[in-house]
């Protein structure tokens, strides 16, 4: 083997070195900076075994004896139970008809192709342009001529006004899709809602389980709504749990950390179920067309 060969093996090794040394590297700073994110997690967590006075004395390490008493306490004596199903039945459904109303909006919008629907589509971005604090008297108005105040129902019309972000996220996605198909199956007799049903969704099934998972992470985890519109115990979220576990002049912080980690187990249970869907639904959408 002559020099030159030899001078360009080594080149090539050596660069798939620096390759595997920059991808070393790159894990080892990923992995930092995952500690550091984690750290309010380890802290919320090693806390609930804790009562106030071991707390005080060491925030940050293990627990010396390990306790359930604040688990026990929350589910004895707070209506977490409750709160944890009327969570789920408010975010269940308020995903649900988002993800409904924003598709079919979205499909009207990319197959009845105008100026009026142009003209809508430019209208919805005004959703995004007032601040939601601008809204707050008039939506307060609005439930409470409905009566839907104090109501998880009355939450569940509020969420659902977020189907116009649902619609910006699946119409682009749906503007990508090949019409051919559709033409196609228009020629075969099918009709618009079948359409919809048969071709369309399973198509967008990647951008769709991205945005259920956005938005059940958001209607999970929101406070504002819930704050201002529920008021009966019974009719409370979890988020509301959380926080009136915050006394006026003193608070029992790990009971109050106890709380927050149990509301946020199922969807952080949820979003490490969920994440293989997100991941391949923005990778698809960043690569149609």
């Amino acid at each position: 083997m002559s020099k030159a060969s030899k001078s360009k093996t080594s080149g090539r090794m050596s660069m798939g070195q620096r390759k595997r040394l920059h991808a070393g590297i790159l894990s080892v700073v990923m992995i930092a900076l995952a500690l550091i994110c984690a750290i309010p997690l380890y802290i919320v967590i090693v806390n609930t075994f804790k009562n106030s006075a071991d707390m005080s004395l060491d925030p940050f390490g293990l627990p010396k004896a390990p306790t359930f008493e604040n688990y026990v306490y929350a589910f004895e004596n707070l209506p977490i139970i409750q709160a944890t199903v009327n969570t789920i039945i408010v975010t269940v459904v308020s995903v649900a008809l988002m993800v409904l109303i924003g598709s079919l909006a979205a499909y009207g919008m990319v197959q009845k192709k105008s100026r009026f629907t142009a003209a809508i589509g430019s209208f919805l971005l005004l959703s995004f342009v007032l601040p939601g604090q601008v809204l707050l008297i008039p939506q307060y108005k609005m439930e409470s001529s409905l009566g839907l105040v104090d109501s998880l129902l009355g939450l569940v019309v509020l969420y659902t006004g977020a189907s116009t972000f649902c619609y910006f996220l699946i119409v682009n996605y749906m503007r990508g899709l090949p019409q051919e198909l559709f033409e196609a199956a228009r020629l075969d007799g099918a009709s618009s809602l079948r359409i919809f049903w048969q071709i369309v969704l399973p198509l967008c099934r990647p951008i769709l389980a991205t945005v259920i998972v956005f938005e059940t992470m958001w209607t999970w985890n929101d406070f504002m709504t819930p704050n201002i519109y529920i008021s009966s115990v019974e009719k409370q979220t979890l988020v509301l749990q959380v926080f009136n576990a915050m006394g006026q002049f003193t608070t029992n912080w790990p009971l109050f950390m106890t709380i927050t980690f149990i509301a946020l187990v199922p969807v952080f249970v949820f979003f490490i179920f969920c994440q293989k869907w997100i991941v391949s639904g923005l990778v698809a959408g960043s690569v149609k067309g």
